[in-house]
């Protein structure tokens, strides 16, 4: 190594050392979070709640953002990817009462038979929830009675949450897309 190297080494690692330092101590503070949990007192929570996908209208709140060379031959759309922002109220109906949001992807990942990936963030603004968010990834198999989600984390009141989402169709509508899906959420946390 040059002298030149050597000095230009030397130098970014003086200068990088405090920078390193202060996003060190902004990372264990971020950290301290598991202070507040109270270790060994694991709760379980249930969850009832409405999830509204809406793919038709004027302000659809999931939209496809990709698609496969041949999705639209596809008899399940295999390899179509949608983005949603969709609506999670207290009833079905769409007037209901809002108590929060579910953000994420889903796409079309059976060839043979429809099975979405989901990959959801579950935001709750009502109540001692409002902040905590639930996690869901894993598989849908859409056209089943009742589909079994794993919960896979959370954050808020739900730190280190764990369990399963039933979601039952409530309602579908064939021409458009659109559907109403009732949630059963058991989480550990």
């Amino acid at each position: 190594m040059g002298n030149i190297a050597l000095v230009v080494l030397v130098l970014s690692l003086v200068v990088a050392a405090p920078v390193a330092q202060g996003k060190f101590e902004e990372v264990s503070q971020m950290e301290n979070w598991n202070e507040s949990l109270e270790l060994g007192k694991e709760k379980m929570t249930k969850l009832h709640f409405y999830f509204h996908d809406t793919l038709s209208g004027e302000r659809p709140s999931a939209v496809r953002v990709a698609q496969g060379p041949d999705s639209e031959k596809s008899p399940t759309g295999f390899g179509v990817l949608m983005m949603a922002d969709d609506a999670l109220t207290e009833g079905p109906e769409p007037t209901s009462k809002l108590v929060g949001r579910a953000q994420g992807l889903y796409g079309s990942a059976g060839q043979d038979s429809l099975g979405l990936i989901m990959a959801m963030s579950f935001g709750f603004t009502e109540g001692v929830y409002n902040g905590s968010t639930l996690s869901i990834f894993g598989r849908n198999p859409a056209m089943n009675p009742v589909r079994e989600l794993p919960i896979v984390g959370g954050t808020g009141i739900f730190q280190l949450a764990r369990g399963t989402a039933l979601a039952k169709t409530y309602w579908f509508n064939a021409t458009t897309g659109d559907a109403i899906v009732e949630y059963n959420v058991t989480v550990f946390h």
